[in-house]
């Protein structure tokens, strides 16, 4: 029984116990004066008809019994009678039954009045010739303490209104503070750490201080725990002297370039190596050669800005790298960076003439990393071959990249859409036991009825910028739904960056889980990194909306924004996926090991479920566990149709 309730109880139980007490007192304060009323009446009626048939001379009786029925007509007695000295009834009269009561019978029998008769000596001269027995009847005073009864009710009536109304007012004053208390608790408990105004109410004050002060130490904990695992991955994934991603970095990031199911369908790949580090050392010193590195890198920064997609990398010594993804034209990306470089080198370092090469190749997602590897080293060194200062493509370039202009690809999406050339592909998800956790599920789609099943990375990037994004996720989630309603287990579903931010999606998508609240539960959803941090606020709103709903909500591509994840401590986040680029070659770099044993603690302190994505190998697996990790999906897991069926009863 909720508090609120409690306490309209008890009022109403205190209000009904005074009212009850109080008109207990009233009524037999005023039965004892009407009874006491009643009996001085008897006793004066009665001498006063014993006074006048005292004076009646010789006893007339039938002069007696007129006055006696007289005195009795007028109809307040119950009964008159005169007895002679013996006892004997001389003159009777009694009133009949069925006479109006004045009140209900219930009320006459539980408040009965008790009057007692007056009796008065009737005199013959210097004898006494009878006795007057007087009973009044008590049914006007029965009518008159009902009467008051009812008006004192009327009154306590009208007085429990006004006070039911002045204590909602005054509940609602102290309830209100007392609901800000129960959200900030019922947010504690969904791992939102948010913190409220202290109320006026003293009592309550010092529970929202206690609380505020363990949501700010909860924050400053997290916040300092951030920081720390922050500038250990920075440590660990950048070269210290350019600041630039390290080898092992890139490399992950090449992989999933190639391999990743959301990876755009090609890109270009560029290798600039410095011709000779060393004797710039020499003749510049250890700390020119690091200057000379840095303003490289600089460079590189300059060419990526504006490219979220492009990714710059020391590789280690005098080698850099440039990864392009969803690039096709090799030219339109080297020629201004060896422009940009030239620039640079006639403003500081004139003495070296034949400063870098640049080796560039175009790729096909699914190529082989050894592949695309050699034939960008193949054209850093055809350019080393030929002058100085040069950059050369492979001859060797991925197969041609198919390009649909965007007006077809509209008509591709509106006919996809209506005509359902969508599909879901499923992959597992388990926890560390080797049960099944969810299956995550990508898009597929056809851009012709004949054609091959595109996966999301060849077509989500149009559609984003086309804005169909909204409609390609909605489908998704009402194919997730119908699949859910015929097949046991959860299904993850991955919602595009841009559409949370939109306002008409997410009430579509509230609309859309309202009508299948029952599946709800079954139901994960994800968002990528950079779209939550750079969305927080459209996040936090969907967070609310689909937890309440009872679906859960997640984080995938996750650890690359540590600086601002304090912000998840109120977004009540179910769960993260490690992006693969942590995870890829785990056991055999100790420091990726730290890095990410301090991510699942932390995580784990808040409740969120951390699960690791791209899992190649067995050793990779093993090792999960005691990160800290709950769950795990990737080719170490299965992603066959086969071997899903099996794990998650499909």
């Amino acid at each position: 029984m909720s508090l609120t309730r409690r306490i309209w109880l008890t009022i109403l139980g205190l209000t009904l116990a005074a009212f009850l007490g109080s008109l207990l007192v009233n009524i037999h304060g005023a039965r004892a004066y009407l009874e006491e009323q009643l009996t001085m009446k008897n006793l004066d009626n009665a001498n006063a008809l014993a006074l006048s048939m005292s004076q009646i001379p010789d006893k007339d009786p039938v002069t007696i019994e007129l006055l006696l029925s007289a005195q009795f007509d007028t109809g307040h007695y119950q009964e008159i009678r005169l007895l002679d000295p013996k006892g004997g009834v001389l003159v009777e009269r009694q009133q009949e039954a069925g006479m109006e009561a004045g009140a209900p019978a219930w009320f006459v029998g539980l408040f009965p009045i008790r009057a007692t008769p007056g009796i008065a000596q009737v005199q013959d001269g210097w004898k006494q010739y009878g006795s007057i027995h007087l009973a009044s009847h008590a049914q006007f005073a029965h009518r008159d303490l009902w009467r008051t009864s009812l008006r004192l009710s009327g009154w306590f009536l009208i007085g429990g209104l006004l006070a039911g109304l002045l204590g909602s007012l005054a509940l609602r004053a102290v309830t209100r503070p007392l609901d800000k208390v129960v959200e900030q608790a019922r947010a504690i408990s969904e791992r939102r750490f948010i913190r409220i105004e202290p109320p006026r109410v003293p009592e309550l004050d010092s529970v929202v201080s206690a609380m505020n002060d363990m949501v700010a130490r909860v924050r400053q904990m997290f916040a300092d725990e951030a920081t720390r695992l922050d500038t250990l991955r920075d440590r660990l994934s950048h070269d210290p002297v350019t600041g630039l991603a390290n080898r092992e970095h890139f490399m992950g990031r090449l992989h999933d370039a190639l391999e990743s199911e959301d990876a755009p369908p090609h890109g270009v790949l560029l290798i600039l190596r410095l011709v000779d580090l060393a004797a710039i050392n020499r003749e510049f010193g250890h700390a020119g050669a690091d200057r000379l590195l840095g303003e490289i890198a600089g460079v590189l920064e300059t060419a990526r800005q504006g490219h979220e997609r492009w990714h710059p990398a020391r590789l280690g010594g005098p080698d850099f790298a440039l990864l392009a993804e969803n690039e096709t034209a090799p030219e339109t990306i080297a020629s201004p960076l060896v422009e940009r470089i030239l620039n640079l080198r006639d403003e500081h370092w004139t003495p070296i003439e034949d400063l870098f090469h640049i080796g560039a190749i175009r790729y096909r997602r699914g190529d082989a990393i050894a592949a695309v590897l050699t034939g960008a080293d193949r054209a850093l060194a055809l350019a080393e071959q030929t002058a100085p200062n040069t950059w050369m493509a492979s001859e060797q370039d991925a197969s041609a990249v198919e390009v649909i202009p965007a007006e077809t690809w509209r008509e591709i999406f509106a006919d996809a859409i209506s005509r359902g050339r969508l599909k879901l592909a499923h992959f597992p998800v388990i926890d560390n036991h080797g049960g099944a956790m969810h299956r995550e599920s990508f898009i597929r789609l056809r851009t012709r009825g004949d054609g091959p099943w595109r996966p999301a990375g060849d077509f989500m990037p149009i559609a984003v910028r086309l804005n169909f994004a909204a409609s390609l996720d909605l489908d998704v989630i009402r194919m997730a739904l119908e699949e859910l309603r015929q097949h046991d287990g959860a299904i993850a579903i991955n919602l595009t960056a841009e559409t949370i931010a939109d306002w008409e999606f997410r009430a579509r998508l509230a609309e859309l889980l309202k009508t299948h609240a029952e599946l709800c539960p079954r139901l994960w959803l994800e968002v990528p990194e950079y779209g939550v941090f750079g969305h927080i606020e459209a996040f936090r709103d969907l967070s609310r909306e689909v937890k309440r709903l009872g679906s859960k909500i997640g984080i995938e591509r996750f650890g690359h924004r540590l600086a601002e994840i304090d912000l998840l401590a109120d977004l009540g986040v179910d769960y993260v996926k490690v992006d693969t680029s942590f995870i890829r070659d785990i056991d055999r770099q100790p420091g990726n090991q730290e890095f990410l044993r301090g991510l699942c603690r932390m995580a784990r302190n808040l409740g969120i479920l951390v699960i690791a994505v791209g899992v190649r190998d067995e050793r990779e697996l093993a090792l999960l566990p005691e990160l800290g990790f709950d769950g795990a999906t990737g080719p170490a897991v299965g992603d066959d149709r086969d071997n899903l069926a099996g794990l998650m009863n499909f």
